[in-house]
């Protein structure tokens, strides 16, 4: 099982981007999926979450700015940023807490490679 995260890149204070995660591996089923950051010299924080049933949690500074979203049938979450600032600047990385595969398998706790995010003039 893998988790394959996208879409970071350098964007000015005041800008947007969107970010996927896509996971692979034979998957049956995962519950719940988020995503988390970690900027140079602090620990990994939390972003926000989504269920299966799209019911969502965000991190009190995200939100009202970010939104997480998810498309089951492609194993998928997405996360738009909007109005981002110079302290949105950090490595994002995809989670999914558990993930059922098609031969039976359990995986907890999966993380993605990391995308980075550099808001900057």
């Amino acid at each position: 099982v893998q988790l394959q995260a996208s879409g970071g890149g350098l964007v000015q204070p005041g800008g947007a981007l969107k970010l996927s995660c896509v996971a692979s591996g034979g998957i049956w089923r995962i519950d719940n999926m988020g995503w988390y950051r970690q900027a140079p010299g602090k620990q990994r924080e939390l972003v926000a979450t989504i269920g299966t049933g799209s019911n969502t949690q965000y991190a009190d500074s995200m939100k009202g700015r970010f939104t997480i979203s998810r498309d089951n049938p492609k194993h998928a979450i997405y996360l738009q940023m909007n109005s981002l600032q110079p302290e949105d600047t950090a490595v994002y990385y995809c989670n999914a807490e558990q993930v059922l595969t098609y031969d039976g398998y359990t995986y907890r706790g999966v993380w993605g490679q990391g995308t980075l995010v550099t808001v900057s003039s």
